[in-house]
């Protein structure tokens, strides 16, 4: 091999090096220098690799009819080799190298860029991923707060209403009637005691996450009280805590009975706290609104619904305490009972509704 052929060999390496840049460009230019190698008499092997690595870029990187064109352009020169030298060639071989090698490096490119073009979907696919996996962690976490919320509200609310008007109470009846305060004070220590609990339920779970604390340890922030029965974890309240519910409303002057209609159906807890949560709503409004009255609270179970009713004799006309401003209690409401397919009505000139399907998936309203 002379000057030339060194030259000519050199180049056709070298084009490879935008390969990945024009595939078919590098192929082509490749090709021509290869075929121009030969026709100068030159021994063809010694150059038969660049080209086939540009054959194996062009199959993984462009379409079918691209490349089966490129892999005739090799296997076309693989012959014209031969048949420039015939003389040392066997053609058998020759035609079985052209149509061999080719085939195997056109096969192994296609099978390449499909690899690569998945790795590819899935590199997407997995950002996407990420990306929903975020914002789905960000919904969750506004719901959260939004749950928290409405605990807190509820909590604070009805509690609060129960603590102020019996504290006006106490203080009212103190110099003429010192039984009846100290009975409104007992109200006063019960609801507190109580409202202090969901707090601190609320607050543990805020705090600890999944984890909870163990039964019988010891809260540091309580000052060293050990946590009964679960204390701060125990489950949230359902209808079994209606009747103390009940209690303290009529120890706050509101003569509240309750009537259960139809067999009782075991809820799921976040049903049974939604309308647990619903009768402490309406309940709260009583006492903020309607005063010393009588209110009356009919649960009624059906085949596949629970309804919830809540009904007092106030007129309206009762003064509300300058401290107790109103809130967003029904709407807190109409969103809990959407929760489980149901609606919320407030009817005038008092009864409040709400109805809701006791599947946590129904969507069937009654």
């Amino acid at each position: 091999m002379d000057g030339l052929g060194a030259v000519l060999t050199v180049l056709v390496g070298l084009v490879l090096l935008a390969r990945r840049i024009a595939p078919v460009g590098v192929f082509a230019t490749s090709s021509a220098l290869w075929i121009l190698f030969i026709a100068c008499g030159y021994w063809p092997v010694i150059n038969s690799m660049p080209p086939l690595l540009g054959l194996y870029t062009v199959a993984a990187t462009r379409g079918l009819r691209t490349s089966v064109g490129c892999a005739v352009v090799v296997a076309g020169t693989w012959v014209y080799a031969g048949l420039s030298n015939a003389a040392n060639s066997s053609m058998p071989t020759v035609f079985a190298q052209a149509v061999l090698f080719p085939a195997v490096v056109f096969v192994v490119g296609r099978g390449s860029g499909r690899l690569a073009e998945r790795n590819r979907q899935f590199a997407e696919l997995t950002f996407q991923l990420r990306r929903q996996q975020k914002e789905n962690a960000r919904r969750a976490l506004t719901e959260e707060r939004v749950r928290i919320a409405r605990e807190l509200h509820d909590v604070v609310a009805h509690h609060m209403s129960v603590i102020s008007l019996q504290a006006g109470v106490a203080s009212y009846v103190f110099p003429t009637n010192p039984e009846l305060s100290r009975q409104a004070l007992d109200t006063i220590a019960g609801a507190s005691r109580e409202a202090l609990e969901e707090m601190r339920r609320m607050l543990v779970l805020l705090r600890v996450g999944q984890e909870g604390l163990p039964e019988g340890s010891v809260d540091p922030d309580d000052g060293g009280d050990a946590l009964e029965d679960g204390g701060a974890c125990a489950p949230a309240p359902g209808l079994d805590l209606l009747d103390p519910l009940l209690e303290r409303v009529r120890g706050a002057g509101v003569r509240a009975t309750m009537e259960v209609v139809g067999s009782p159906t075991p809820l799921p807890q976040g049903m049974a706290l939604c309308v647990y949560r619903v009768i402490q709503e309406e309940l709260t409004n009583v006492l903020k609104h309607a005063g010393p009255t009588r209110a009356d609270v009919t649960i009624r179970y059906g085949s596949r619904t629970i309804e919830v009713r809540v009904v007092d004799e106030g007129n309206g006309t009762f003064p509300p305490d300058p401290a107790m401003t109103s809130g967003h209690g029904l709407m807190g409401m109409r969103e809990r009972a959407k929760i489980y397919g149901g609606d919320g009505h407030r009817r005038p000139p008092r009864p409040r509704w709400i109805r809701g399907a006791t599947r946590p998936s129904g969507t069937r309203h009654e």
